[in-house]
């Protein structure tokens, strides 16, 4: 039994638990017992909140038993990135410098989910504010990927991505300024979506970049995703870039997956010198699929993709500049040095040096010298011109095309510590990513196979105009039916949930041992 709950869908648990075939609080007691036997080796969660998650169960079921209608994924768990506040739950971003903070509020999001049933098993771990691609810039540790335990999970939202693979929790919830949904979805074969900028709340999210971070699902299945999707997005007054306008029909899309007559266009530009050739293929691969499904496949141009990445390293760290002012050691969080002798200014700087990580400074470090007087127009203002042609490229190929495919990351996932002396490489992993949140619209990447050389997933990227992201769904959803459904779930679920106790206990053997008799 506890197998089944652990590689079951999420809609499938949901529908049983309405059915009262289940009951949450032995779903989320079988998805705890699963965190306490894996994450020692994955390290997918900085807090986990067994009783407020089990206390979260039993009011759904309360609800449920006394005839109430809920949502359907009420009771189903969720893993919450540690960036979204939840209120008296310990919230760190990733970040020694909010060490000890328990927010006094919870974020939209969050709120959402908690009003739909959905039970919050804890919080995951992410690069610290969210900056990076590897989940190695935490200040709490890596996290690993469960497809080679020696490899990154993506980043900055590794330890959501690597909760779902791991099999430690359905669903998941996610941040991507520059493909920190997406990537890790790709490495961690995966399903994440970036909804179109304004369309989740980002109320109660940590900031790092304000015009570019998004919130949005993360699940194993796309219907999952669409679901989860349908939860958390809409209006929110308490958010001044959040989009007054309906939803899109992401679940209709989901559960369709006709692409019939859809025009797809493959990009040029994102592919090519430095892909793996195991991504290129499985991506060839995917577009045939899609052709033989009935879509119409066209080649497009965006020939200002290729500044997206110089861009984007100008825009957010300046954004990242101004965000991170507000850690001053002052209210709240990590206070250094505060013996009473020392100036405020004093504690603030020491405060800084010690709470935050390398890849913090050097991103504030950019982006304070590229709002300074002198070099503003050089850099930031120049930077925001390339955005605008990045978003007139997408304009163009609207006119074109429905959406637009690419592989999701140029490659597979890397070794742990391979790029961390080269941020430069680091970067590159969002080179496929960043021009959708450059542009706002939206975008996800699904699983489309492993990569015949190592065996790793594979990421496959689609971009819709925005609030047009039904027709992402509607892609994936193709796909994934083209492929045979959850496949790459499949070939990882017996690594992980093999031994899982009915009582949630944990086996003699270590999680690292069964990956690698695997």
């Amino acid at each position: 039994m506890s197998a089944a709950i652990l590689t079951a869908t999420a809609s499938d648990l949901g529908r049983r638990i309405a059915a009262r075939e289940l009951t949450s609080v032995e779903v989320t007691r079988v998805f705890l017992g699963q965190i306490k036997r894996v994450d020692a080796d994955v390290h997918a969660f900085l807090h986990v909140d067994a009783e407020g998650a089990l206390a979260q169960a039993a009011a759904v079921d309360a609800r449920l038993d006394a005839g109430e209608e809920l949502g359907p994924l009420a009771g189903v768990p969720l893993a919450l990135k540690d960036l979204f506040c939840q209120e008296g739950v310990p919230t760190t971003a990733g970040s020694q410098i909010l060490t000890g903070w328990r927010p006094p509020y919870s974020a939209t999001v969050t709120q959402r989910l908690l009003d739909a049933g959905i039970v919050i098993l804890g919080k995951t771990n992410l690069d610290e504010f969210a900056m990076g691609s590897s989940t190695e810039n935490s200040a709490f540790g890596a996290t690993h990927n469960p497809w080679d335990l020696d490899r990154i999970p993506g980043g900055s939202g590794g330890g959501s991505s690597a909760a779902l693979a791991a099999f430690e929790a359905p669903l998941a919830i996610g941040t991507d300024t520059g493909g920190s949904i997406r990537q890790p979805a790709s490495v961690t074969g995966t399903v994440g979506v970036k909804p179109t900028y304004g369309g989740t709340s980002r109320y109660g999210v940590i900031a790092m970049a304000s015009s570019l971070d998004q919130p949005g699902p993360c699940a194993r299945t796309v219907l999952d995703a669409a679901l989860l999707h349908a939860v958390i997005a809409g209006h929110d007054p308490m958010d001044s870039t959040s989009i007054d306008a309906p939803v899109p029909p992401v679940v209709d899309a989901a559960r369709s997956g006709d692409v019939r007559g859809l025009r797809i266009g493959v990009v040029r530009e994102l592919s090519g010198e430095g892909y793996a050739p195991g991504v290129e293929q499985r991506f060839g691969e995917a577009v045939a699929l899609l052709a033989q499904a009935g879509a119409e496949i066209v080649e497009v141009s965006c020939p200002h993709f290729g500044y997206a990445l110089g861009a984007y390293y100008l825009i957010m760290p300046s954004e990242v500049s101004s965000n991170l002012a507000r850690y001053d050691a002052m209210r709240y969080g990590l206070r250094a040095c505060d013996d009473g002798t020392r100036s405020a200014e004093e504690v603030m700087n020491l405060t800084r040096g010690e709470g935050f990580g390398d890849e913090v400074k050097r991103r504030v470090i950019i982006g304070t010298y590229a709002l300074s007087s002198g070099y503003y127009d050089a850099y930031y203002g120049s930077a925001q011109k390339v955005r605008r042609l990045i978003a007139s490229d997408f304009d163009a190929a609207f006119e074109q095309v429905d959406v637009l495919v690419s592989p999701s990351t140029p490659t597979t996932a890397f070794r742990l510590g391979e790029r961390t002396a080269d941020p430069l490489a680091m970067y590159a992993s969002d080179l496929c990513t960043i021009p959708s949140n450059m542009a706002g619209n939206a975008s996800g990447s699904f699983p489309c196979g492993l990569a015949p050389e190592d065996g790793l997933p594979v990421g496959f990227q689609v971009m819709a105009p925005p609030l047009a992201d039904d027709r992402v769904y509607r892609v994936g959803a193709a796909l994934e039916r083209a492929l045979g459904g959850g496949v790459l779930t499949d070939r990882i679920a017996e690594r992980w949930t093999a031994g899982a106790a009915p009582d949630g206990s944990a086996p003699d053997d270590t999680a690292r041992d069964r990956a690698e008799e695997a």
